[in-house]
């Protein structure tokens, strides 16, 4: 896991995980400002659902595979990055989810107001909450009182609740594997941020 940090303090407690990020973004390739809001969320978990066992590296699998950590915009690597309060920019929104292609059909659910659709939902952010998930489990991670999706650090911290909901261990194989198909419940997509996160936890870029 990440290392010890007071998630109580006032502001971004994600910057006092700066030094390991970086070591880690080494490694990795992983962004710091990235790494930073997973192992947050880490330390977050670990104190607020400590049955679940969720690690920072299962989260940086799931980023990887979302947006590449908020790069990728579904059609280009490099179409957004991630400032350095953790925002991603331009905003990522995936494609409407209006059941063509292989796409669920979710109507609108929030107005419009996180992806501009009023018709269907879209998964925005980096870490690509739908704006009904993000209704529920959506928080602010990053000290400013707004939970935002395109935040990387409030987005983290939001799948912490969503992968750890209904009492799940992710220490075990199938709580693991039933978290990530809380996300996707593809067995290519579970397969993917599996080898991902597995790569990331030995300090590996993925292959």
């Amino acid at each position: 896991g990440a290392p010890a940090i007071d998630v109580h303090a006032p502001g971004r407690t994600a910057l006092q995980l700066r030094d390991w990020a970086e070591g880690q973004s080494e490694l990795t390739g992983i962004p710091v400002e990235a790494l930073m809001a997973y192992g947050n969320a880490d330390v977050i978990a670990r104190g607020s659902r400590p049955q679940c066992h969720l690690q920072w590296n299962t989260l940086a699998g799931l980023g990887y595979v979302e947006t590449r950590h908020g790069t990728y915009d579904g059609v280009t690597f490099g179409a957004a990055e991630l400032g350095d309060d953790g925002v991603v920019r331009p905003p990522i929104v995936g494609p409407a989810l209006d059941g063509s292609a292989g796409f669920a059909e979710i109507r609108d659910t929030d107005g419009g107001r996180l992806d501009g659709d009023p018709e269907y939902d879209r998964a925005v952010g980096p870490l690509q909450f739908i704006p009904e998930s993000w209704a529920r489990y959506g928080i602010d991670a990053s000290g400013d009182d707004v939970a935002d999706p395109q935040n990387i650090e409030d987005a983290a911290a939001s799948a912490v609740r969503l992968l750890c909901a209904d009492g799940r261990d992710l220490a075990t194989p199938e709580g693991w594997t039933d978290a990530v198909a809380s996300y996707n419940r593809s067995g290519v997509y579970i397969g993917d941020v599996h080898d991902a996160a597995a790569h990331y936890a030995v300090g590996q870029p993925p292959s």
